[in-house]
C-alpha cells in the first residue's frame, strides 16, 4: 500500500513536471546562461547565475503550464501532443491553472529580490506575452503565429544580460534577433512533419495552409537573416576572431541544410521525403553550439 503510495504521488509530480515542457525550457536556459557571460565579460557572479537559472527555469515553467492550459483541447487532437498530462487527464485544468499562477509569481518575485527587478520586469513580459498575444490571440489566428509568438523565446536572452547588468544593450539585442529569426524556421519545419496533426487541430501554421515550397523559401530566408544576425554580435560587442570564424562555420551549415530543403522541394521530392526534421533537429544543435561559443569567447 505504502509502495503504491509513492508511485501515485511520483506519477503526479511527474505530470505536474511534464506540463513545464522539460525540454523546450533547457533550450531556454542554453541561450541564458552564455549571455551572462558575455555581459559579465568572463565568470557571471555564482548567486547571480544560480538564481538567474532557477527562477528563469520557474518562469518559462509557467508559460508552458498556461500553454498547456489554453491548449489543452487541441492538444488531445494531436498525435504529437495527445500525451501531454491534461490531454490524458493526470492533472486537471484547474490544477494546472493554479500550477502556471503560483511558478509565475514566484519567478516574478524570485528574480526581482534575488537579482534585480528589471529582470523580474522582462520575466513577467514574457510569461503574458508567451499567454495571452500567442496562445490567445496568435496561434489559432494567424499564420504568422509562430513569427511574432516567438518573441517571448527571445526574451531569456534579454533576462541574463539584464540580471548581470541590470540595464540592456545593443548586445542582449543582436541575440534577441538572432533567437527571433531562428524561430520560424525550426517551427516550420517541425510542422510540415507533423502538418496532420496541425490540420486536425485547425491551427493555421504555414505548412498547413501553404504549399511546401513557399514554407522552405520563407525558412530558408529566415535562416539567412539568422546567421547574418549571428555576425553583427561580432562587431557590436566586440567578440573575437574565434567567435567571428566559428559563427561562419555554424551559420554555413544551417544555411546548407536550409539550400537542401529548398533544393528536394523544387525537385519535386514532397512530404515525409522532404526529411523535414533534419533540419529541425540541426537547428537545435545550431543554437546550442552559437551560444556555447558566445560564453567561450567572452572568457578569452
Amino acid at each position: 500500500m505504502v509502495a503504491g503510495s509513492r508511485r501515485s504521488l511520483a506519477e503526479v509530480v511527474g505530470a505536474y513536471v511534464a506540463l513545464t515542457k522539460p525540454r523546450i525550457i533547457e533550450l531556454l536556459l542554453i541561450t541564458t546562461l552564455p549571455v551572462m557571460f558575455l555581459a559579465a565579460d568572463g565568470f557571471p557572479p555564482l548567486w547571480t547565475a544560480l538564481a538567474t537559472m532557477v527562477f528563469g527555469t520557474m518562469s518559462a515553467g509557467s508559460a508552458n503550464v498556461l500553454n498547456c492550459y489554453i491548449d489543452r483541447d487541441i492538444d488531445a487532437r494531436m498525435r504529437r501532443t495527445r500525451r501531454r498530462p491534461l490531454a490524458r487527464h493526470q492533472v486537471s485544468p484547474r490544477g494546472a491553472l493554479i500550477f502556471g499562477f503560483v511558478l509565475g509569481v514566484l519567478s516574478t518575485v524570485g528574480l526581482g529580490l534575488s537579482v534585480n527587478w528589471l529582470a523580474g520586469g522582462l520575466s513577467l513580459a514574457a510569461i503574458l506575452y508567451y499567454v495571452l498575444v500567442y496562445s490567445i490571440l496568435l496561434k489559432r489566428r494567424t499564420t504568422q503565429n509562430v513569427v511574432w509568438g516567438g518573441i517571448a523565446g527571445c526574451m531569456p536572452v534579454m533576462i541574463g544580460w539584464a540580471g548581470i547588468t541590470g540595464r540592456l544593450d545593443w548586445a542582449p539585442l543582436v541575440l534577441f534577433g538572432v533567437v527571433f529569426f531562428w524561430t520560424p524556421p525550426h517551427t516550420w519545419t517541425l510542422a510540415m512533419r507533423y502538418r496532420e496533426d496541425y490540420a486536425a487541430a485547425k491551427v493555421p501554421m504555414l505548412p498547413v495552409v501553404a504549399g511546401e515550397r513557399r514554407v522552405a523559401m520563407e525558412s530558408l530566408l529566415y535562416t539567412w537573416a539568422t546567421v547574418l544576425c549571428s555576425l553583427l554580435l561580432w562587431p557590436l560587442a566586440g567578440m573575437t576572431p574565434f567567435y567571428a570564424a566559428t559563427a561562419a562555420l555554424l551559420g554555413g551549415a544551417i544555411l546548407w541544410e536550409a539550400h537542401r530543403l529548398l533544393n528536394r522541394v523544387n525537385a519535386g521530392v514532397t512530404g515525409v521525403a522532404l526529411r523535414p526534421m533534419r533540419f529541425f533537429h540541426l537547428s537545435n544543435v545550431y543554437l546550442a553550439l552559437l551560444f556555447l561559443v558566445v560564453a567561450i569567447d567572452s572568457l578569452l
